[in-house]
């Protein structure tokens, strides 16, 4: 039986809007397409293990608005658990997404609004939730010390922790050393480690020097060509995993960190649990936007089925 999968993190609306190409500073361009729609990564982390099978408790804060509203509904329609605070006197966040039209590739402002101001306290209030979890996960569009007290209570309690370091922020040395598992992409493994993520062999050197300052084991997500995992015992190439043509790269880490969790929530070894998530994420970039493009469990299945381990 899968254990709890509690995950920290900011709701946001996500404003998108598809172009050729970015605006310069002072100039104005049509776009080809607008879409409005339930993000922010957490959120979008526990859409994506909820619809992958695990039972998921969201920690975190809203206003009391539309936005507030189109949360509440998009967790209940996913099967998440809201343990959430409304705030009457702050808004719901919203973020502004960029996508290029040839390449699928974004561009994100987040605007974090009352999931801005989670506090410690708003911790502690959930302690008991985050103590009796067979995982915890977290990210770091919060504020930070929140952040490193849900992650030193789980691992007190013995819960696996998972941190993915987005966006890309420094990280103090004691929160690494309460991560089971850190699942940076190519840019923030550099800003953990210093070491440029070009290829594989980079992603290696940079996993070395996360192990060296503490973390459990290191989940270096390359985009197509997969996740690099390593830990003191195993370092392994999961090749990502291709469900279609790509449409849409928003919000493939939220589907692998998401697929991940659910994985290990059922005991699945870690690389397994990887290669489980890369099938969530290869699914979810066929699709537009982000907590819509999250697969069910059966079509992570079936993707899974027809790319045995060779």
């Amino acid at each position: 039986m899968a254990g709890i999968i509690a995950i920290l993190g900011v709701f946001v609306a996500d404003t998108a809007y598809r172009a050729e190409r970015a605006p310069r500073m002072g100039e104005t361009i049509l776009g080809n397409k607008f879409a409005l729609g339930p993000g922010g990564k957490g959120s979008n982390q526990a859409v994506a293990a909820a619809r992958a099978g695990g039972e998921v408790h969201f920690i975190s804060r809203l206003g009391q608005d539309d936005f507030a509203d189109m949360a509440l509904k998009t967790w209940a329609e996913a099967g998440v658990t809201a343990a959430v605070t409304q705030d009457p006197d702050s808004f719901t966040g919203a973020a502004y997404i960029f996508i290029e039209e040839a390449s699928g590739d974004n561009a994100i402002i987040i605007c974090p609004g009352a999931a801005g101001d989670i506090s410690v306290t708003d911790i502690e209030a959930r302690r008991d939730l985050i103590e009796s979890a067979a995982v915890f996960v977290t990210q770091l569009e919060q504020p930070m010390a929140a952040a490193e007290r849900g992650l030193s209570i789980a691992r007190a309690a013995g819960v696996k922790t998972i941190l993915n370091p987005a966006p890309a922020a420094e990280i103090p040395a004691t929160m690494l050393a309460l991560c089971d598992f850190v699942t940076p992409n190519e840019s923030e493994a550099e800003g953990i480690t210093g070491v440029a993520v070009h290829s594989i062999s980079d992603a290696e050197n940079a996993a070395d020097v996360m192990l060296s300052k503490g973390v459990g084991a290191a989940l270096v997500t390359l985009g197509e060509q997969g996740v690099l995992f390593k830990d003191r015992e195993n370092c392994t190439h999961i090749p990502a995993m291709v469900a279609g043509p790509v449409l849409e790269t928003t919000g493939a880490g939220d589907a692998f960190n998401g697929g991940f969790a659910a994985a290990l929530a059922e005991g699945k070894d870690p690389v397994s649990a990887a290669r489980f998530g890369c099938a969530v994420a290869g699914i979810s970039v066929t699709r537009a936007g982000t907590a819509p493009s999250m697969p069910t469990r059966d079509e992570v299945d079936a993707l899974l089925a027809a790319n045995p381990i060779i």
